[in-house]
C-alpha cells in the first residue's frame, strides 16, 4: 500500500512541476517532495496501528478431544477413516457387546429374583398380620379365664407360644423385606451401570470434525485408561480465530468492533469478523507457586514480549468456510475513532491477501 501512495504522489508530483510546471523545481521544492511524503506516512502509519491496529499472527485453532472408550473390550468395527470430514453422531468404533450383553440379563435377573422376594416377604406380612390379631385377642382371652380359674394355665401358655412364633415370623418377614428393597436398588444401579456400558460398546463422533492419530483397527483390544486415547478427534464446529497484537495496540478495541481477516489457505479472499473478547493474559503474567525469589535465574535473559490475543468471531456468511486447525495468515481490527483511515488499512489488509497468491520459495 506505500508503494501505491508513492506512486500516487509520484504522479501528483509530475503533473505539478513538469507537465505544468505550476511551481519552479529547485533546492527547495525538491527537499519539501523529498521529505513530504516520509513525513505524512510516518504519521499516517503511526495513527493508523492505534486506530485500526493490524495483526501478522492470525490462527485458527480447534477443540482436540482425546477419544477413549468407556469400557474395555476388543474393537469389532471402525467405520470411519482418518483425515475424513465426520458429522456428528456418525459411528467412531464398535467394541464386541457378547459380555456386556452377559452382564446387562444377569442384572435384570438379580433384579427380578429381587423383586420375587420382595413380594413374598409382603405377602408374608399382610397374611401374619390377621393371625396375630388373633393371637393376641385369645392370649387376651385365656389370660381373664386364668385370673378367675376358668380356665387351664396350659391353654394360656400354648396362646403366647403361637403369639410370640407369629411375631417372630413377622420380624423374619420385615427383615427379608428391608434386605429385597436394599438389593433392588442396588440391582437398579447395576442394571443402570450394565446399560451405560452397554451403550458405550458405540462411540459415537461428538460433533462435527475429522479423526487424526487413528491408532485403532478390528481385533485390538481398546482399554479406557484416560493416558491410552485411540484416536484423537478435532472439532470444527467452533474454530477459535485468535489475534495476536502487540500489548500497546489494543488501547481503543473493544467486543464488537469490525474485523476483517485474511488466511493462506484462502489466498486473496477477505474473511469478516467481530471482536468477541480481548484475553488479557499471557504465559508471562502467571506467578509460579513456589519458595525461589526470583523469576529468573542470574545471567538468564528474559523471555521476548508476549502478544495479547483477541478472539474473533466469524461473520454469519462466513460460519461455514472450513478454517483448518493451524491455518495461519493476518488481519485487521477497526476501532471505532479515527473511520477515515480505515480506508487505508483496508486497501493494506486486500493487497496483503493478494500476495498470498504467490509462493515464495525455489524448491
Amino acid at each position: 500500500m506505500e508503494l501505491i501512495l508513492l506512486i500516487i504522489y509520484s504522479v501528483i508530483v509530475w503533473l505539478i512541476f513538469f507537465k505544468f510546471k505550476l511551481l519552479p523545481w529547485n533546492i527547495t521544492s525538491q527537499v519539501i517532495v523529498a521529505t513530504l511524503p516520509i513525513i505524512a506516512l510516518t504519521i499516517l502509519i503511526l495513527f493508523m496501528n492505534i486506530v485500526a491496529p493490524s495483526s501478522h499472527d492470525v490462527r485458527a485453532q480447534n477443540y482436540v478431544i482425546p477419544i477413549v472408550p468407556r469400557v474395555t473390550g476388543q474393537v469389532t468395527e471402525v467405520p470411519i477413516e482418518p483425515n475424513r470430514p465426520i458429522k456428528k453422531g456418525d459411528v467412531l468404533f464398535k467394541i464386541d457387546p457378547v459380555p456386556f450383553e452377559a452382564a446387562e440379563k444377569a442384572a435384570e435377573a438379580t433384579l427380578r429374583g429381587a423383586k420375587d422376594q420382595l413380594n413374598n416377604a409382603t405377602n408374608k406380612k399382610a397374611s401374619l398380620t390377621p393371625r396375630i390379631d388373633l393371637a393376641k385377642k385369645r392370649v387376651e382371652q385365656f389370660t381373664a379365664l386364668a385370673t378367675t380359674g376358668a380356665g387351664k394355665r396350659a391353654d394360656l401358655e400354648q396362646a403366647q407360644s403361637d403369639l410370640a412364633n407369629l411375631q417372630s415370623e413377622f420380624l423374619a418377614a420385615d427383615a427379608t423385606e428391608s434386605q429385597a428393597r436394599a438389593q433392588i436398588s442396588k440391582s437398579e444401579a447395576d442394571l443402570i451401570n450394565a446399560k451405560f456400558d452397554l451403550d458405550g460398546t458405540t462411540h459415537l463422533a461428538p460433533a462435527n470434525g475429522r479423526v487424526t492419530n487413528l491408532a485403532l483397527r478390528p481385533g485390538v483390544r481398546a482399554t479406557q485408561f484416560a493416558t491410552m486415547p485411540v484416536m484423537s478427534f478435532i472439532e470444527e464446529d467452533d474454530p477459535w480465530i485468535l489475534a495476536f497484537f502487540h500489548q500497546n495496540e489494543l488501547r481503543y478495541v473493544e467486543p464488537g468492533n469490525e474485523a476483517e481477516i485474511f488466511m493462506e489457505t484462502y489466498p486473496g479472499r477477505i474473511i469478516k469478523c467481530t471482536v468477541d473478547s480481548i484475553l488479557w493474559a499471557t504465559a508471562q503474567g502467571q506467578m509460579p507457586i513456589s519458595g525461589n525469589l526470583s523469576l529468573t535465574s542470574p545471567g538468564q535473559a528474559l523471555a521476548a514480549e508476549q502478544g495479547i490475543a483477541v478472539r474473533l468471531i466469524l461473520a454469519p456468511k462466513d460460519r461455514d468456510l472450513f478454517l483448518a486447525a493451524g491455518a495461519r495468515g493476518g488481519g485487521a481490527i477497526y476501532t471505532e475513532h479515527g473511520k477515515i483511515i480505515h480506508i487505508v488499512r483496508k486497501v493494506f489488509v486486500r493487497v496483503s491477501a493478494k500476495l498470498d497468491w504467490f509462493v515464495w520459495k525455489l524448491h
